[in-house]
């Protein structure tokens, strides 16, 4: 009896040990669980959505014009340059001026147009042309944008009411970005526009 008392015992401390080692284990496991750091890549939940890619707002870019430079520069030719543009602008595209250029023929600060021809003479030299367009005869567009009340009444067909009401509608929408935002005008309709076309200019 006493030797069937002292296996039970036995047992139970056999037992307790094994407890006592599984609880240990569990308890370094799950403490082992705890100080690993969390995986980057996981699966996202059904209320979580993946981030968009913001997308870039494309900016407004300017216009480009091509203009032909003549006479005396280091480099004549033809040259893009941005609507923008003055005469100093396209000059230095093209090296600048020689020791022979007249530079008193010339307004470095005028802007320039598309196909806007711009000779620049040498020193001595008459009856050369300075600035020009495709053609001699043609008269100097007006740059809607940018023109004054007294200048946009040079346009044939405009006097003083729709030169003021183009005034009006630029500076409260800003400039016009195409011949066919002047028919928002009041006064301009579609007679009235083909008249101007040929006479202005937008930049």
């Amino acid at each position: 009896m006493r030797q069937w008392l002292k296996k039970i015992k036995k047992q139970q401390w056999y037992v307790l040990a094994l407890i006592t080692i599984v609880a240990v284990g569990i308890f370094l496991y799950s403490d082992r669980e705890q100080e690993q750091p969390s995986s980057p890549l996981r699966e996202l939940s059904s209320e979580e959505t993946i981030p968009k890619e913001t997308k870039k707002e494309d900016k407004p870019q300017s216009n480009t014009i091509v203009v032909d430079v003549k006479g005396a520069v280091v480099r004549p030719g033809v040259y893009e340059v941005m609507e923008y543009a003055r005469v100093h602008d396209v000059i230095t595209l093209a090296g600048g001026l020689t020791k022979e250029a007249d530079q008193t023929k010339i307004n470095l600060a005028a802007k320039v147009h598309d196909e806007m021809m711009i000779y620049v003479p040498v020193k001595g030299e008459s009856n050369a042309p300075v600035l020009s367009s495709t053609s001699s005869e043609e008269k100097p567009k007006i740059d809607i944008n940018s023109a004054s009340v007294e200048e946009i009444q040079k346009i044939q067909g405009i006097g003083p009411a729709k030169a003021a009401a183009i005034i009006a509608y630029r500076e409260e929408h800003g400039p016009f970005r195409k011949m066919e935002d002047l028919l928002n005008v009041s006064g301009i309709g579609e007679k009235s526009l083909d008249k101007m076309k040929e006479q202005i200019i937008i930049r």
